[in-house]
C-alpha cells in the first residue's frame, strides 16, 4: 500500500509540474505533508541534501523521501514515479518533434508556462526560506541569532556566486565547514 502511495504521489508531482525540481517543491511539500510522511524540518533538510547531492534535484528528493518512508523499495517506487512522466512525455515529443516545433499552440503554451514556473519557484523560496530563516516569525529572540547568522551567510554565498570565478563547489564546501564550526561553537544538537 505505501509503495503504491509513494509511486502515485510522485507520479502526480512529476506529471503536473513543469520547470524542474524547484518548481516541484510546493507540490512535493503539499503532498508529503498531507500524507504526514515527514516533518517540515525534515523536508528542509532533505532539500539541502538533495541540492548538494549529484543528480537531478527532483529525483534526489523523491528518492530520499521514498527511502525514509518505505526503505529501498520505497525509494525505487518514488523515484520511478517522479521520472516516469517526463520519460513518457519526452518519448512522445521526440516522436512528434517536427509537429511540436512548428505549432503556434505549443509555443504559446510554453510561453505561458514560463511565468508560472517562476512563480512556483518564488513560492518555494518564500515558503522554505521563511521556515529556515525565521521559524518564530520576525520577532527578535535569543535563538534568532542563529537564523540571522544563516541569513547573512546565505547573502554572502549569493554574492560570491554572482561574482565570476567563484565555483559553486567551493561555496558548498565552505558552507559545510562553516556550519560544522558554527554548530560546535554554539553547541547545537547534531
Amino acid at each position: 500500500m505505501i509503495y503504491w502511495q509513494l509511486f502515485s504521489t510522485f507520479f502526480e508531482v512529476g506529471a503536473f509540474t513543469f520547470g524542474g525540481g524547484y518548481a516541484m517543491l510546493p507540490l512535493i511539500q503539499q503532498k508529503v505533508q498531507a500524507h504526514h510522511w515527514i516533518s517540515t524540518e525534515d523536508l528542509v533538510n532533505f532539500i539541502a541534501v538533495s541540492e548538494s547531492s549529484p543528480g537531478p534535484f527532483a529525483v534526489n528528493i523523491s528518492t530520499y523521501i521514498g527511502q525514509m518512508i518505505g526503505g529501498m523499495a520505497g525509494a525505487l517506487c518514488a523515484t520511478l514515479g517522479v521520472i516516469l512522466p517526463a520519460f513518457v512525455i519526452i518519448l512522445l515529443v521526440a516522436r512528434c518533434f517536427r509537429a511540436f516545433q512548428r505549432s503556434r499552440i505549443v509555443r504559446g503554451a510554453m510561453a505561458g508556462l514560463n511565468p508560472a514556473v517562476v512563480g512556483m519557484i518564488a513560492a518555494s523560496l518564500y515558503s522554505i526560506g521563511r521556515q529556515v530563516l525565521f521559524p518564530h516569525g520576525l520577532a527578535i529572540a535569543s535563538g534568532d541569532v542563529v537564523q540571522l547568522f544563516c541569513a547573512l551567510c546565505i547573502l554572502g554565498a549569493m554574492l560570491a556566486l554572482m561574482k565570476k570565478g567563484v565555483h559553486p563547489i567551493l561555496i558548498i564546501c565552505m558552507s559545510a565547514v562553516g556550519g560544522v564550526v558554527f554548530g560546535f561553537a554554539l553547541h547545537l544538537p547534531v
